[in-house]
């Protein structure tokens, strides 16, 4: 048994070594020292501490790490003096201001966005830090790997400071190599062109594709396992994808590993059709691919989508259409069913417009292709919106459907977000028709609300000066009439440009009419006035000619765009024909048509155009027609040819075109990609022009002047030229260099091998 001297010796020995914490004193009273913006009870709450409290030594320094973790101190100084608790702060500055300097590849704006310390608040350093981290995460994502900011201090008084993030930009860390791995049916270079990421080059200085960027390259992931979709390998992976410095730590090597999988085509092919309105023949010529074909994801969507456009239209909306794969490896197919989600025909009951405060209901209305009562179909609805959003009217237009309950019904509330409708534009351009060209303009697109254009343009060129005013009601008396009229005075400098050898100052005022004949023709008809002040070096001298002019034209548009590759599919065509006369100085009738035609073929980035165009002018009464009011050829109507460069000649003015009363030309180009990547919208291309120039009136046979008469060179025979050109859609506007060379041409013809034309708008 222990003794008591040697119980008492132990117990002593356990209450020194006992924790400070083990003891716990009430609080009388609390001072705060040190604060000037923030009371003393404020502080308390904030430390969590009332009198009467028990405190130990780990609540003191509890409440000591609370205040200092609130980011409003300093320096915090807690403790016990008794039972008084003391707790002595140095209150933080107040951030007066924030600024980013050093910044030049991300913009200040990108930059706050990420930066939490703000004005007014508290200084606090842990904010500091994590600032900077997240700016330098937006720079390592632009590729910006050897960027440094640093944070700096600057005192004011008052206990205020300004914070400065310091930024010294690193150079973007390039992509050197991408390289794949396992790739067997497609070679590297294919495989690189259907990323998004670029290798490193000096041309590329527009954009940052060749920049090393982690997201980058997982959305390149993504879009490999697309475009392998698309052409049959369902089973396609890629296993890994590493970024990793070069030895010199200049440059990025990218490397996809990938496991490509065997080859798959389209097998049995099928719908589930639970309308017995809905024909399942005409279902089945929605799909977008045939048994046999190489299996294509895209074409699976395309097929969804059109499924659901043909039972729309039989007024089943929100149809649901589900693909059901079923893999055959042992014929390395896939079968495909399509079943279709059963629904209620369902009716338009109303439509709202809202949101529009400038733009009239009306206007909203006449463009929108349903009305109440109509079958509701997501596709005529899309079609609306497209048609309001073409407009320009409108930032955003939503149609939002709602059911009504216990009824086959849909409200459709149509709610567009409107913005300003005026352009105020200028361009500048050059070409080898009318030389430096600068233009300026300004339109209103919806005036007063109302749907209609007006414009005022002018523009001054090398050779042509001009200066114009329309006005357009799209929809006259509330029908889907087009009307307007146009007021325009153009300075024609010709007389020593190319073969045309004249002036003319023109006065023109017109009405026109236009309505939709179907979905792609439409007609217009026009009633003009022109008042001519003519200038020809062959007669010599200013004459005056009023032509009174009333025609009609028939326009055909079907075309289709790829947007990414700015090619198009389909035909354009006008036909036209015209009176001119009406008790006039000139009479004669004029017949015209154009036609376009475009094919895309190869991913939409080949692209063969054909053009064909035709006019005549027949003489009313066998009046004389003047010479500037005929056909003329050459320049960018045949190239490898001067302006008005081709047809008969005055024997005395041998530089001057006689012009003739009936051109055919036309040309073949096929435009086709080059070495440089399509997001610089760079194409080359080959062409071969032809055409032929008719005859002058008889009364150009000879030309007499001084008493001496001779015969002029007439003819109508056939020109033609080849060559090679490059189209460059640059950010300031479309540039095309092309160089020709005639194949066939007379003696007397003038030839321009080199053709350049540039406009921009701004």
């Amino acid at each position: 048994m222990m003794g008591k001297k040697s119980f008492y010796q132990g117990a002593l020995a356990v209450a020194m070594l006992a924790p400070a914490g083990a003891f716990a004193a009430p609080v009388s009273r609390i001072d705060v020292t040190g604060n000037q913006r923030m009371d003393a009870e404020s502080i308390r709450i904030l430390a969590d501490v009332k009198t009467g409290d028990n405190l130990h030594g780990e609540r003191v320094n509890q409440i000591a790490k609370k205040l200092q973790e609130s980011g409003y101190f300093s320096h915090v100084d807690v403790r016990m003096d008794g039972d008084v608790l003391k707790i002595k702060i140095t209150e933080a500055p107040i951030v007066s201001q924030v600024t980013v300097e050093g910044n030049d590849d991300i913009s200040t704006d990108d930059l706050k966005k990420e930066i939490r310390l703000k004005e007014r608040a508290s200084y606090d350093e842990s904010v500091i830090g994590a600032d900077v981290q997240r700016m330098l995460t937006i720079y390592q994502r632009k590729g910006f790997f050897g960027t440094k900011i640093e944070p700096k201090k600057i005192t004011l008084p008052d206990n205020r400071v300004n914070v400065v993030y310091e930024i010294k930009e690193g150079h973007p860390t390039y992509i050197r190599d991408i390289d794949f791995v396992g790739n067997k049916k497609f070679s590297g270079r294919a495989l690189r062109g259907e990323i998004l990421s670029r290798e490193h080059a000096w041309w590329r200085f527009m954009t940052q594709f060749d920049v090393f960027d982690e997201d980058r390259i997982l959305y390149d992931q993504q879009m490999l396992r697309q475009f392998y979709l698309r052409n049959g390998y369902v089973d396609f992976q890629v296993k890994n994808a590493n970024g990793v410095f070069t030895p010199d730590r200049e440059y990025y090597s990218v490397t996809f590993t990938v496991e490509e999988g065997d080859k798959y085509k389209f097998g049995k092919l099928s719908v589930d059709n639970p309308f017995d309105d809905v024909p399942t023949d005409e279902l089945r010529r929605a799909f977008k691919m045939d048994e046999n074909d190489t299996y294509n994801v895209d074409l699976v969507e395309e097929t969804i989508s059109a499924l659901r456009s043909r039972v729309a239209d039989y007024g089943y909306a929100f149809v649901t259409v589900e693909p059901v794969p079923v893999k055959n490896d042992d014929t390395k197919t896939v079968d495909m069913a399509f079943k279709i989600q059963k629904t209620n025909r369902i009716y338009l009951n109303s439509i709202n417009i809202l949101g529009n405060v400038r733009t009239f209901d009306r206007v909203i209305e006449q463009l929108l292709p349903m009305r109440a009562g109509d079958p509701f179909s997501l596709q005529t609805i899309e079609e609306g919106r497209q048609k309001l959003m073409r407009t320009r009217y409108f930032k955003d237009v939503q149609m939002i459907p709602s059911r009504i309950a216990d009824a086959n019904m849909m409200n459709l509330d149509i709610k567009v977000e409107e913005q300003p409708t005026g352009e105020l534009s200028g361009g500048f351009g050059w070409s080898n028709i009318n030389g430096f060209m600068v233009d300026a303009g300004i339109t209103e697109n919806n005036f007063m609300g109302r749907g209609q254009t007006v414009q005022l343009r002018g523009s001054i060129a090398e050779y042509q000066k001009q200066a114009l005013f329309s006005f357009t009601e799209p929809y006259l008396f509330g029908r889907a009439l087009s009307a307007g009229f146009d007021v325009s005075y153009t300075m024609y400098d010709y007389s020593s440009l190319g073969g045309f050898g004249y002036d003319r100052d023109s006065l023109s005022v017109s009405g026109r009419l236009g309505w939709r004949l179907t979905d792609h023709w439409t007609q217009m008809l026009r009633l003009s006035a022109t008042f001519d002040q003519n200038y020809d070096l062959q007669t010599s001298g200013w004459r005056a000619a009023n032509l009174y002019t009333l025609g009609t034209s028939w326009r055909y548009h079907n075309l289709h765009t790829n947007f990414e590759q700015n090619t198009h599919t389909g035909v354009v065509g006008n036909v036209g024909i015209s009176y001119t006369g009406f008790g006039g100085t000139e009479s004669f009738m004029r017949y015209n048509a154009d036609v376009i035609g475009f094919v895309n073929f190869w991913d939409d980035r080949w692209q063969l155009r054909s053009s064909l165009d035709f006019g005549a002018l027949q003489s009313i009464g066998g009046d004389y027609i003047s010479r500037v009011y005929r056909y003329f050829l050459g320049g960018e109507s045949l190239r490898g040819f001067d302006v008005a460069g081709v047809g008969s000649r005055n024997w005395y003015y041998s530089t001057y075109s006689l012009g003739g009363l009936w051109k055919l030309n036309g040309s073949t180009q096929l435009n086709f990609p080059i070495f440089i990547p399509d997001e610089y919208q760079i194409k080359g291309f080959v062409f071969a022009d032809y055409g032929i120039l008719g005859k002058p009136p008889a009364a150009e046979d000879t030309f007499c002047i001084a008493g001496h008469c001779a015969p002029n060179e007439i003819d109508q025979s056939l020109r033609t030229s080849v060559g090679v050109g490059i189209y460059w859609n640059t950010p300031m506007g479309p540039m095309n260099f092309s160089w020709g060379w005639p194949m066939k041409m007379t003696k007397y013809d003038r030839e321009q091998r080199f053709l350049l034309s540039f406009e921009t708008q701004f």
